[in-house]
């Protein structure tokens, strides 16, 4: 297939929507050649920061001269983004060649494999053909049925974990982390982060179940700040340090502090502008995180919003996270299935007590907003942070993924 080809058809795997399970993703490896055999990964799952997390230890074992691999979701723009050699990503022939190897393999099934699963294995496939040193790994949503939790890493590390994806991990915090604590696996040490108590000890009851060594963080990263903007992300760079001990890959510290000064992790705080932040916040957790960090860098001065949800988000509490920030909002809709309209959020907003509510498409509600004289903040989706960067690059919309 061409890369147009094998993109519309990759694309059409989502009818099949979201399967949790590994048999899929077990047989694809197999087919593919078992290719994360030959691969070292470091897992990270959790709820918040295990993006970050995971740039954070790519930039720092390429500082340390090591060929890396990245396995993120979701996308921002382009697909590609998900699976980073050395921090470029997957060429576009390399994207044609291993779904036509994929589409062949999977082609007489009767069970069909999903975005993800064919993502994942594309990954792996990838990494072992350019004999990537280390891969960091993230996880999709949950854990335990994840489909990257096919493989054996050297560290599994679970960021802090909060109520998301409450249709697919349950409805408390004890289901959800026990969804994330499935990555815990015999003879693999575990790294993590600062959590509830209520999360934390279904964790720990996890790993002392199979017997595996823990590393809790307690402390911040004192070093020099990383490049990424937040208290939050002093924590998330000592998760990832403590990841990188733990799996035993031996960056010294001159690696660290030039992998943390040079990392980069779009749609998280990211100042395009000094007048215009993105951030793909979605959950009560990241809104809070988010509040802080704007107050951390612009004191008092309230944002202009620009906002959109999920229907599968709690937004009316995400509308009342930002209201301590914000008086006046832009609602706009987000190009995905999932997305909510800007009249249904309208009384959302009134509720959390917006002062000027406005409705509108995403590129005229940016520009009203940048005209208010303030600073303009964009949140509510990860989706709508990808259809924002490519309307600033000129890029056309990003496709949305399942995932």
């Amino acid at each position: 297939m061409s890369y147009s080809d094998a993109l519309a058809w990759f694309y059409g795997t989502q009818t099949f929507g979201i399967k949790l399970g590994l048999d899929n993703t077990r047989l694809l490896l197999a087919m593919a050649g078992d290719p994360h055999e030959r691969l070292k990964f470091l897992h990270v799952a959790g709820t918040n920061g295990k993006g970050s997390t995971c740039a954070m230890m790519d930039s720092i074992l390429r500082a340390a001269g090591y060929r890396t691999g990245l396995y993120t979701s979701p996308h921002l723009v382009d697909f590609r983004e998900r699976i980073r050699l050395d921090g470029a990503m997957i060429p576009e022939d390399a994207v044609a060649e291993g779904l036509t190897l994929l589409r062949e393999a999977a082609e007489s099934w009767d069970h069909a494999p999903t975005f993800f699963e064919l993502a994942t294995v594309l990954a792996a496939w990838w990494f072992a053909r350019e004999g990537a040193d280390y891969v960091v790994w993230e996880t999709g949503m949950g854990g335990r049925l994840d489909a990257t939790n096919a493989v054996t890493p050297l560290v599994s590390v679970i960021t802090p974990i909060g109520m998301d994806h409450q249709d697919w991990l349950g409805d408390t915090l004890a289901q959800i982390a026990g969804e994330k604590a499935g990555i815990v696996k015999v003879g693999v040490p575990v790294v993590l982060a600062p959590q509830t108590e209520e999360a934390r000890a279904v964790l720990a009851a996890k790993a002392e179940e199979v017997g595996v060594p823990v590393t809790f963080v307690g402390e911040p990263w004192s070093g020099e700040a990383p490049a990424l903007a937040g208290l939050h992300q002093r924590w998330n760079a000592a998760v990832a340090c403590a990841a990188l001990r733990a799996a035993g890959t031996g960056a010294d510290a001159a690696a660290v502090i030039r992998g943390l000064r040079t990392v980069v992790w779009p749609g998280r705080f990211q100042r395009v502008a000094e007048d215009l932040v993105i951030d793909g916040a979605h959950n009560p957790e990241a809104i809070e995180t988010l509040v802080a960090t704007w107050r951390e860098v612009f004191g008092e001065v309230k944002a202009s919003l620009v906002f959109a949800a999920l229907r599968d988000k709690d937004a009316a509490h995400l509308l009342r996270g930002l209201r301590s920030i914000a008086d006046e909002v832009w609602l706009v809709p987000v190009d995905n299935v999932r997305g909510v309209a800007p009249e249904e959020l309208r009384p959302l907003a009134e509720s959390a007590g917006f002062a000027s509510i406005h409705e509108g498409e995403i590129a005229p509600s940016l520009a009203a907003a940048r005209a208010s004289a303030r600073p303009v903040l964009v949140t509510g989706s990860l989706f709508l942070a990808g259809e924002l960067l490519a309307h600033l690059q000129g890029s056309p919309k990003p496709a949305a993924s399942a995932q």
